[in-house]
């Protein structure tokens, strides 16, 4: 398979930027995970400048900011005329409403990640609900498993500021200028509900958020609000969809690692991993398996027992027997002290 291209020796220093094409540039804010970084992308526009993606509201991130704005470089001086967000997930969307309000500007995004983070925000302070201690239970989940479940809900609004009250709707297929170039909006699916890469045919980018990345995949989970979606065909769908609308001469600017070269040659990768994580499970559920018995079917490294990568493992093992069960390939075998047993059709 083809090998990607990165263009870009070395990564901007925080409260930096490095030019990636005319008027656009790449910032990277740090995070406090094993993931330690997201990249933002200015865009040079009318009024000042356009902001894709705005970093966790935590004190490093906005120490960056304030160095951004203040200090001699591109962005200091100027106002932010308005600010995109390509889905709901805080790393993306956590200074949009600190950002929106300093410079009196709106954030642009779909209706479907605005309208569902407002609700997971809504969710700060409040018990776990019984439905996600039932989902969690019916996956395999321990006890202790559930405690730590019961502690953590609600955390997920706390690396956003206050959202905006008012947000600018953009959908699928919009076009729209961001200073001297017009952009084609396209949303994908899968690893949020409507999210939003942002196309310049005339530059040849793509801003891709989440939707592709170069060295990691994208989480595909089913949660416990809808615990019999199936967002890893939203997300198959989506890859085929990106292939079609998107140029294979783009340079990817992705919301993780690197900007690259060689999009359908990801693409490709990733669909062809997706069916490889497909084979394996199909082979392990000849007999009777939880969701959390499935981890090494679909996972090359071991999960561990860090909270947040077993939640997101239990919701992508689950997307996978979804999938499964929405093709007839796999069913639910019995059903045990609340604990889900699936099994492979004609196993």
């Amino acid at each position: 398979m083809a090998e990607l291209e990165y263009p870009f020796e070395s990564v901007p220093d925080s409260g930096a930027t490095i030019e990636v094409a005319p008027g656009v540039h790449w910032i990277r804010m740090p995070m406090p995970f094993s993931l330690s970084h997201i990249n933002l992308w200015a865009i040079e526009d009318d009024e000042g400048w356009a902001i894709v993606d705005t970093g966790l509201q935590t004190n490093d991130t906005v120490v960056a900011w304030r160095a951004l704005l203040t200090k001699p470089g591109p962005l200091a001086g100027r106002k932010l005329s308005r600010v995109f967000v390509t889905h709901m997930h805080p790393d993306h969307i956590g200074l949009a409403g600190r950002l929106t309000r300093r410079f009196d500007c709106q954030v642009w995004m779909t209706r479907l990640e605005y309208l569902n983070c407002r609700m997971l925000v809504a969710d700060t302070g409040r018990e776990a609900p019984e439905d996600g201690v039932r989902f969690y239970r019916r996956a395999g989940w321990d006890d202790d498993q559930i405690e730590t479940y019961r502690s953590r809900f609600g955390g997920f609004g706390k690396m956003i500021y206050q959202l905006p009250d008012s947000y600018r709707r953009i959908e699928d297929g919009d076009r729209f200028r961001i200073g001297a170039h017009q952009w084609q909006v396209v949303v994908g699916t899968g690893h949020s509900p409507e999210h939003a890469c942002l196309y310049c045919p005339d530059l040849k980018l793509l801003i891709s958020g989440d939707q592709v990345l170069p060295r990691i995949s994208s989480n595909v989970s089913v949660f416990p609000t809808e615990p019999e979606g199936d967002p890893l065909r939203d997300w198959t769908d989506s890859v085929a969809k990106l292939k079609a609308a998107v140029a294979d001469d783009v340079l990817v600017l992705p919301a993780h690692n690197e900007p690259f070269r060689g999009l359908h040659a990801r693409l490709d990768r990733l669909a062809a991993g997706q069916e490889e994580g497909l084979v394996r499970l199909r082979s392990m559920l000849t007999e009777p398996r939880r969701a959390i018995d499935v981890f090494k079917a679909l996972f090359k490294r071991d999960i561990g027992d860090d909270p947040q990568q077993w939640s997101l493992a239990t919701g992508e093992s689950l997307a996978h027997i979804n999938y499964l069960i929405g093709r007839g390939e796999a069913r639910v075998d019995s059903v045990t002290d609340g604990v889900v047993w699936y099994k492979g059709v004609g196993a």
